[in-house]
Parts: structure tokens; C-alpha cells; sequence
């Protein structure tokens, strides 16, 4: 794994050399696993999936700290866990190829998530918002077979929540979200036919436009995580 810089508004940047699960067999996908879990042994993969994720990691958090001194994504859950690096080992444990989208000057967090096993990109663009976060992150993985689209303050969804969405857009799915008693929620994973649209966007809607426009496939989890972001201090220590 290496942390590369990626220039999202220009026409040129570098990809980080990656294991694509789309192209080798069920057999070398469990080798994968084992690979993975010798370097990151607490990341244990139940499921190979051949889309790749994206963890959104570029945001201010002014909420939960105005001075900006402090990182959100930084502070450590009640078992140490540093939030974003929750997100990230819930998505390794499906997903062999992570991408991490961070904003130009989060060093700390940009080696924090490498360390758990993400490739990182820095998005120039990101203070314009999410949707030119997440166009940077496509534009620097835009040979994957679909992607799981995750906000890195987002800490408590289930591997199994991660795994259902994977599977549906490994099989051929537009766009899937996960709903948790009716209200939808994160992440959603978006096939690779929406390449073009999503390393298009801007600003701060997200992919809000796609996802009003095309086929989006609902799957209701037991799962509260895919509501549940951070947003305050004591966000940290909400009960589960």
C-alpha cells in the first residue's frame, strides 16, 4: 500500500498499484484474504467482492470541533479506535481494494488510514464538497468493476450490511443503498456504468443527481450503523 496524491481538477493523476478481484479466480480471491490478513491480522475477509470502495475522508467536521485543531476522524472510539479507521476495517473485511479520499494537508489521517490498509488519495478539490471528493476517488480508480461509496464518520455499519450491497453490485446492479426501518442509508455502491457520472461531479449534493435518476435497488438491514455518523464528541460514545 502506498499514499499517493491525486489532483482532481486536473487530467493527469497517479494510481496506486492494487489487487483487482475481477480479474482472478475464486481461488487466488482467498489467497487475497490471507495475504491481507497476514499484513492487517485483525482484518479477517469472509467475502472477496470485485467492486472497489471508496471511503469519503476529505470533510472538515466543524461540528464537532469549530477551532479545526482537532480531526474527527481521528478521535478514538471508547475501544481506541480511531473513527475512520473503524470505518476502514469494515469495509477491508469485504472489499480487497480500498481507497481512502482525504483533503490535501490530513497527513496524519492519510498515514493513519494506509496503515489499515487503504490506498489514499488527496482530493485538491475537496473543500468545494462531497461530490468533488467522490469524483476524485473514481477518476483515481476508474478501471474498478463498481464501487461502495462509505463516509469515513460513519464507524458502526456491519460487515454483513457491506457484504449484502457488494454482492448486488457484483451481480450486476445499477445502484443499491441499504435502508434501516424505511429511511435509507450508507454506503451504496454504484455498478461501473455510472463511471462517467460519478467522476463528474461537484460541489456538496453528492451523488444525489444519480441516484434520483437512475435504478436504485433498496435492501432493509438490521443494522442502526448505516444511519450513524459522527458529528459531535459525544457521537463517540453513543450506545450501540
Amino acid at each position: 500500500m502506498i499514499v499517493v496524491r491525486a489532483d482532481s481538477d486536473a487530467a493527469g493523476w497517479t494510481k496506486p498499484p492494487h489487487l483487482n478481484a475481477a480479474c482472478i479466480p475464486a481461488m487466488a480471491r482467498r489467497t487475497i484474504r490471507t495475504l491481507l490478513h497476514l499484513r492487517h491480522p485483525q482484518i479477517i475477509m469472509t467475502y472477496a467482492s470485485s467492486a472497489t470502495a471508496l471511503l469519503l475522508a476529505a470533510g472538515r467536521g466543524t461540528r464537532f470541533d469549530p477551532s479545526g485543531l482537532q480531526n474527527k476522524l481521528l478521535a478514538p472510539l471508547p475501544d481506541g479506535t480511531p473513527v475512520a479507521c473503524a470505518a476502514a476495517r469494515a469495509l477491508l473485511a469485504i472489499l480487497p481494494h480500498v481507497t481512502a479520499v482525504v483533503r490535501p494537508g490530513a497527513e496524519a489521517l492519510a498515514h493513519a488510514l494506509n496503515d489499515a490498509g487503504c490506498d489514499v488519495v488527496f482530493a485538491t478539490g475537496a473543500e468545494r464538497g462531497m461530490g468533488a471528493s467522490l469524483a476524485a476517488g473514481v477518476r483515481a480508480t476508474a478501471e474498478a468493476e463498481g464501487w461502495i461509496v462509505a463516509l469515513a464518520d460513519m464507524p458502526w455499519i456491519a460487515s454483513e450490511t457491506i457484504e449484502a450491497i457488494a454482492r448486488r453490485i457484483d451481480a450486476g446492479a445499477s445502484i443499491v443503498a441499504p435502508t434501516y426501518r424505511g429511511r435509507r442509508g450508507h454506503p451504496v455502491g454504484f455498478g461501473a456504468m455510472h463511471c462517467d457520472a460519478l467522476s463528474s461531479l461537484d460541489g456538496d449534493v453528492g451523488a444525489r443527481s444519480i441516484l434520483e435518476g437512475a435504478e436504485l435497488a433498496m435492501i432493509e438491514v438490521d443494522d442502526a450503523g448505516v444511519l450513524a455518523d459522527i458529528d459531535t464528541y459525544d457521537d463517540l460514545h453513543r450506545p450501540r
